[in-house]
């Protein structure tokens, strides 16, 4: 079983107006090599299910999204994405806007494959007001309300690893997997870029085993693209590009996303945009941040 696949054919198997959901949380393990290449594409019209940093950002600003389904937008240290920004105050948008527990609770439906889930998060808050389809109902056990989670059903989730084989069992080895499991269990089909591919026997032990979490069938295609979360972290290996992101929000303000778009990503393979930033030993060079 081999599912190694090339970028080209991750990115060929998207079509205009998919449900995508984008692993990784804020700056941290972002699969942004998928990104670009979404990004020098066709692909549009997506509704994009994310915990989003600047993949949304750049998605949004590239004109690649009719809806967006989030908890939050953030660079971390620059507390809101300045494209998503930009595209939230102008309008563009289609918007859900949950509570990050709630997003969590979407995702598990759909890989449930329950319609929703009842929770207690979002009941006497704005949520409810400002996403009207959200509906609440009454405990069949009890006198209690519940808001009615729907599951958040996606045709392709994107997510980025520390390590994989080529059958499409994964690691992360980071402190935190995000809700990458959950975006993949989602999905009908996963798309995976990872640190490195190695044998599959490098799994077969109890210490290494513990960092794979889903399962192999899960993953649709995996492809090794090392440094491929760059701007973003991915720990234990890299911390994320604090010197790029400061030059990629001040293009925000002065130039727009086409000055950033033509330096970093127009016409450029994944090799053209590491070369870019100072190539792969200085991405593994960056420190990982200490909270």
């Amino acid at each position: 079983m081999n599912k190694e696949m090339t970028i080209q054919q991750m990115v060929d198997a998207l079509e205009d107006g998919m449900t995508i959901g984008i692993g990784g949380w804020g700056p941290r393990r972002k699969p942004m090599a998928l990104i670009r290449a979404i990004l020098n594409s066709d692909v549009k019209d997506l509704t994009v299910v994310a915990y989003g940093g600047a993949d949304v950002g750049m998605l949004c600003a590239a004109g690649k999204v009719k809806k967006l389904i989030f908890a939050f937008v953030s660079l971390d240290f620059i507390p809101l994405e300045p494209y998503f920004r930009q595209a939230r105050q102008s309008g563009e948008l289609e918007v859900m806007e949950i509570d990050e527990g709630m997003m969590l609770l979407g995702l598990r439906a759909a890989a449930w494959g329950c319609p929703y889930i009842p929770t207690a998060l979002g009941l006497g808050t704005d949520v409810l007001t400002v996403n009207p389809e959200l509906k609440c109902i009454d405990s069949p056990y009890d006198d209690k309300e519940w808001v009615a989670m729907p599951a958040l059903k996606l045709d392709v989730a994107l997510v980025h690893v520390d390590r994989a084989d080529r059958r499409g069992v994964c690691q992360i080895k980071g402190p935190d997997h995000y809700m990458d499991d959950w975006f993949t269990r989602a999905a009908d089909k996963t798309f995976v870029s990872c640190e490195e591919i190695v044998d599959s026997s490098e799994f077969y032990s109890e210490e290494e085993s513990r960092y794979v979490l889903w399962e192999r069938s899960q993953t649709t295609g995996v492809i090794e693209i090392p440094g491929g979360a760059h701007p973003t972290s991915c720990a234990p290996l890299y911390g994320f590009d604090t010197a790029h992101f400061k030059e990629y929000s001040a293009f925000a303000r002065d130039g727009g996303f086409d000055g950033y778009y033509s330096k970093y990503i127009q016409d450029l393979d994944e090799q053209g945009y590491q070369t870019q930033v100072g190539g792969l030993e200085s991405i593994r060079q960056l420190a990982l941040p200490v909270y």
